[in-house]
């Protein structure tokens, strides 16, 4: 009886570190590595894939470089949206958070 209250505290120890260390990594960027693409769903979800040199190639010809700082988010439910940076204002408020 004993060794199975210790066992249910011990999972529960352990679920709660787990949840306080990916609550630490949630702010953490990384740049994407060269050729690499990165795929963002509109239910929030992403992909990252690195393409053979011809794939590569077909898809720079539709690609454009990125203008200023782009910021992504997600609501409640998941759903994600991308937010206007545009202005000055929030060009600043990107490039702070992104550093």
């Amino acid at each position: 009886m004993k060794s199975i209250k210790l066992a249910v505290i011990a999972g529960l120890a352990e679920l709660c570190a787990s949840q306080a260390f990916a609550e630490d990594t949630m702010g953490t960027m990384s740049m994407m590595k060269g050729g690499q693409v990165t795929a963002i769903m509109p239910d929030g979800h992403m992909g990252t894939m690195t393409p053979d040199a011809k794939m590569g190639a077909d898809m720079m010809k539709m690609a454009k470089p990125i203008k200023h700082c782009m910021m992504m988010m997600t609501d409640a439910k998941g759903k994600a949206y991308m937010i206007d940076t545009s202005t000055k204002k929030a060009q600043a408020e990107c490039e702070k958070m992104a550093m």
